[in-house]
């Protein structure tokens, strides 16, 4: 795995499904320019809660503890991009997919809970759907389940198929 070292900044006026679609892009183009002749798979996520404002990852348990107090007892969607380029022949293909994930109600308490046995710092809405963070949610809705764990691996399947890679 090589990092491409792309500034992930948000573009003014930019939405959250153009954002990881662009980052998604631009680490596969920095690392394709490395490997020109390799099929190269870059992914970014990016997540709005009830649509509104993009939520990053937080860092810190006091952003981790502000993101968590946001999102209970509402929606959040997350928009997860996929980008496969191979610079040789110029091949490029990008998709997004978008999952919305619905929170409980939570207190203080629980948000504490959960935040002291998984710290959730690296990822956006604080909560990881893959582990315990699961006990936070009410429902996730989206055609690809492997979408919110950062990666959609049915778009994935379709992109490599697309560069002329058999997958099956």
């Amino acid at each position: 795995m090589i990092a491409p070292h792309v500034e992930e900044e948000p573009l003014h006026g930019e939405s959250a499904a153009a954002m990881a679609s662009r980052l998604a892009l631009a680490k596969a183009r920095a690392v394709a320019a490395l490997r020109p002749d390799a099929i190269v798979i870059g992914s970014d996520q990016t997540a709005t809660l009830d649509g509104v404002s993009i939520i990053g990852k937080p860092g810190t348990h006091e952003r981790a503890v502000a993101q968590l107090r946001a999102a209970s007892g509402r929606a959040m969607a997350y928009h997860t991009a996929v980008a496969v380029v191979r610079a040789c022949d110029g091949f490029e293909r990008v998709a997004s997919v978008e999952t919305r994930v619905r929170f409980r109600p939570l207190d203080d308490a629980r948000i504490e809970a959960y935040l002291a046995r998984e710290p959730a710092y690296d990822c956006a809405g604080s909560a990881k759907c893959e582990g315990l963070g699961i006990a936070l949610l009410e429902a996730i809705e989206g055609p690809d389940p492997s979408a919110l764990v950062g990666l959609p691996l049915i778009e994935l399947s379709a992109a490599l198929e697309a560069a002329g890679l058999r997958v099956v």
